[in-house]
């Protein structure tokens, strides 16, 4: 008999992406994994432009399309994903073209290798990659740092995108946060459950507001508040 082929859920939250969701889509379903096989959702949350329609005429390129009535934020996006997903590990994937779906196998030979629960790709571990704007990288230290300080971890990216799960962790957590808060909740969540989140050095190429990026001073303010509130 042979054995289950494992799957790989990869959440991909989509809002205003006209310009770039078919694009990451395809380097999603171009990437191998060996014996994994992939489980694709987007979650359209309430999307302005054509995203959603360019999805429903795509269908091919995604195993599941989540659509959300009116736009409830990245954190909703994930819980709604998580409800659907079956892989046996789950991964969270932007839109914006911003990671490089080809170091997923970073990630996952990590995890598979060292029988670990959690693996986080970080920006900041390795210098040679590039690291993003002076702004929203002195925001992602502080935030690091304070999470550190309160959890007494050592981590060096705690609002990476590319967090690797296997899906028992994701199990009984009962997320709240709508946001971006929902890193520094399901961080903090998963560090009182006594599991230690590994992390691999992976590539960043940063978008501007200009280009999109939609995370905003309110959102830092937030993320300070969910550091205190689920510690």
């Amino acid at each position: 008999m042979k054995n289950k082929r494992e799957i790989i859920s990869i959440i991909i939250p989509c809002y205003n992406e006209e310009k770039n969701i078919i694009d990451i889509l395809l380097k999603v379903n171009l990437v191998k994994l060996n014996n994994i096989k992939k489980e694709i959702i987007v979650i359209d949350d309430c999307s302005k432009d054509k995203s959603l329609k360019i999805l429903k005429k795509n269908k091919k390129l995604y195993s599941i399309l989540i659509t959300h009535k009116k736009n409830l934020g990245k954190g909703a996006s994930i819980k709604s994903a998580l409800k659907k997903a079956s892989g046996d590990f789950i991964i969270i994937q932007d839109a914006d073209l911003e990671y490089n779906p080809n170091e997923y196998k970073i990630l996952l030979d990590y995890l598979i290798n060292n029988n670990c629960d959690v693996v986080y790709g970080t920006r900041f571990q390795d210098k040679k990659y590039n690291q993003g704007y002076l702004v929203n990288r002195l925001a992602n230290y502080f935030l690091t740092f304070l999470f550190n300080f309160r959890t007494k971890s050592k981590l060096t990216d705690i609002n990476t995108c590319y967090k690797l799960f296997k899906k028992e962790v994701l199990k009984d957590l009962d997320l709240k946060e709508n946001r971006f808060g929902l890193d520094q909740e399901i961080t903090l969540k998963i560090t009182k459950k006594n599991m230690k989140i590994e992390e691999v050095p992976i590539t960043y190429k940063p978008r501007s507001k200009k280009e999109g990026k939609k995370i905003n001073i309110k959102d830092g303010i937030r993320a300070i508040y969910c550091l205190f509130k689920y510690y």
